[in-house]
């Protein structure tokens, strides 16, 4: 094999100076042994061509006139299949000659090309990335839409979209193409399921770009995907699995930017609306996944909110819910639950849904163990009381409610639920503003997880909490006395007022709260022996006028009592 790779090293370099159709015979007999010991044997093969120095040799000849150029470019695709290979085929300066080649009329030139590109830049988003600046994504975008009845070449831009389209960088210069058409055009082609996952496999990461989202809607994507779902829905081969995942994910996808979800949402008349809202009394787990989380980005504006609202869309997640409350689909039980809560953020939609029965369809997830669900049950039931004294009331006196939130609050590994429950207790006793609810808070001992609340890095979680205090303190402070201690509530006041960070709501709330603990003893020793006087004195001259305002009632009140 050594005999035959210098005999191929001295006819390229012999090729340098010749130019006859003898010499290109000759070369191309050598190209042809090369291939073959590639084939042979890749690996020996490729050390041995970089041993004798054959690659800074190859850019000579990828010429577009030359007919040796495809197999060149076939050896190059070869070679680079090796990881070891890659970087020498760069510092040998293929790369400029082979992206050249990518304007050739000759297909054959134009497949092998695209291969060795491929191989070379294979898993180096640095080399991919420099394939972008040198502008490949238009060529290759516009040599699918020419070469799209030739199969290979055809799936080589495929692969190649697919590694591209993982760059973000990419993004802007695939949605300043025609891309969107041109894979929806090749996708109403395709019977073959794994020319389907090709083409899925490249509108997936291209679909996270919202300009380019709208694209595909425009370019009738959309129906292409509703026509897979049909076809699937009731499939039990494992690729109808497959395929109905895949679309109906992407179609959820395709719903995340607000242009595409609007002109899909057509007013809640469009029929893309409408196909999806029968996907949730599926008996399909995938379908009704979709379909919930799909009302869940449709469900993204006021105006959408009250529209599905008024259609009856409620009831159905609610009968999507019962569906699932024992052992059901967590996925499931999730999605309706977002669905839920984005629907019940408009004012307007709160007592709607509260009489449709929401809460007790929600109440009914109350012990599940799974993070997700526990955490979209809270937001949905926070949303749900907001400004709604009545339902702040009834839900502020369940006990085990209650129980539970205080239970959540200490979920360290899980930041989401804990805050959603803090925020939720909160919450009940601010819009109940009830003696009631305070007391069945109180005796849950939820009380000094409200104090760990005011110490919060989000301001209005802080501000929340100091609320909350506040109400409690008004109205059962004999009942909450021992747990403002336990809790060191005083001492978290005196922080929060020395902090030059907190924000004027902060300093203003927590005077309020100082105020109302006065009448406790204990509390009143505990606000004397850390002198608030001094802090509170200070915060007269606070540019805030409200803050200042109550730093001179509160040193007034301080000064009376001490």
């Amino acid at each position: 094999m050594l005999c035959s790779f210098v005999d191929t090293f001295e006819a390229l370099e012999k090729l340098k100076l010749a130019s006859t159709d003898s010499a290109t015979d000759s070369v191309e007999s050598c190209l042809d042994c090369l291939l073959k010991a590639l084939a042979n044997n890749n690996t020996e093969a490729s050390m041995k061509i970089q041993e004798i120095g054959l690659l800074p040799l190859l850019p000579t000849l990828l010429n577009p006139q030359s007919s040796c150029t495809p197999k060149v470019a076939n050896i190059i695709a070869e070679l680079a299949k090796n990881e070891f290979m890659r970087s020498p085929c760069v510092e040998a300066g293929l790369i400029p000659p082979l992206i050249q080649l990518l304007n050739s009329t000759d297909q054959e030139v134009l497949l092998q090309t695209g291969r060795a590109l491929g191989n070379i830049c294979y898993d180096s988003h640095s080399l991919q990335a420099q394939l972008i600046n040198m502008g490949v994504i238009p060529t290759l975008v516009k040599l699918l839409g020419i070469h799209s009845h030739n199969i290979a070449l055809t799936e080589m831009c495929l692969i190649a979209f697919g590694n591209l389209a993982e760059l973000e960088s990419s993004k802007e210069q695939f949605a300043s193409t025609n891309i969107a058409e041109e894979l929806v055009r090749l996708f109403q082609k395709q019977s073959e399921h794994e020319k389907k996952e090709m083409i899925f496999e490249v509108l997936a990461p291209l679909a996270e770009n919202d300009v380019i989202k709208l694209q595909l809607v425009e370019a009738g994507l959309v129906e292409c995907l509703l026509e897979v779902v049909a076809q699937t829905v009731d499939g039990e081969r494992e690729e109808d699995v497959t395929q109905l995942k895949t679309a109906s994910d992407l179609m959820v996808l395709l719903l995340l930017g607000d242009e595409s979800m609007q002109k899909l949402f057509e007013g809640g008349k469009g029929s893309v609306f409408q196909r999806v809202l029968s996907w949730i009394p599926s008996h399909n787990h995938q379908l009704q996944l979709a379909g919930a989380l799909a009302i869940a980005n449709f469900a993204r504006n006021d105006g959408n909110c009250i529209h599905m609202v008024d259609t009856g869309i409620v009831q159905k997640l609610l009968e999507l819910l019962d569906r699932h409350v024992e052992e059901g689909n967590v996925t499931v039980q999730h999605a309706a639950l977002s669905a839920l809560r984005n629907l019940a953020i408009p004012v307007v939609n709160k007592s709607k849904m509260l009489s449709a029965g929401v809460a007790d369809v929600v109440l009914k997830f109350l012990q599940s163990e799974m993070p997700p669900v526990q955490f979209k049950l809270l937001g949905t039931l926070r949303m749900l009381i907001d400004t709604q004294a009545e339902a702040a009331d009834q839900l502020g006196t369940n006990g085990k409610l209650v129980e539970r939130l205080v239970e959540w609050c200490e979920a360290k590994d899980h930041a989401g639920v804990m805050g959603e429950s803090n925020r939720l207790l909160s919450a009940l006793i601010r819009h109940s503003k009830s003696k009631e609810v305070v007391k069945t808070v109180i005796q849950g001992g939820g009380v000094k997880h409200l104090v760990t609340m005011a110490t919060s890095e989000h301001m209005i979680m802080q501000n929340e909490a100091l609320v909350a205090l506040g109400l409690i303190a008004a109205l059962e402070l004999v009942a909450a006395e021992k747990d403002f201690v336990g809790a060191s509530l005083v001492s978290v006041l005196h922080k929060l007022l020395s902090d030059e960070r907190s924000a004027p709501e902060i300093k203003y709330n927590s005077m309020i709260l100082i105020c109302a603990v006065m009448g406790s003893e204990p509390l009143h020793k505990e606000v004397q022996s850390l002198a608030f006087l001094d802090v509170v004195s200070k915060l007269r001259a606070h540019e805030n006028k409200t803050v200042s305002h109550q730093a001179s009632l509160t040193e007034q009140r301080l000064t009376a009592q001490s």
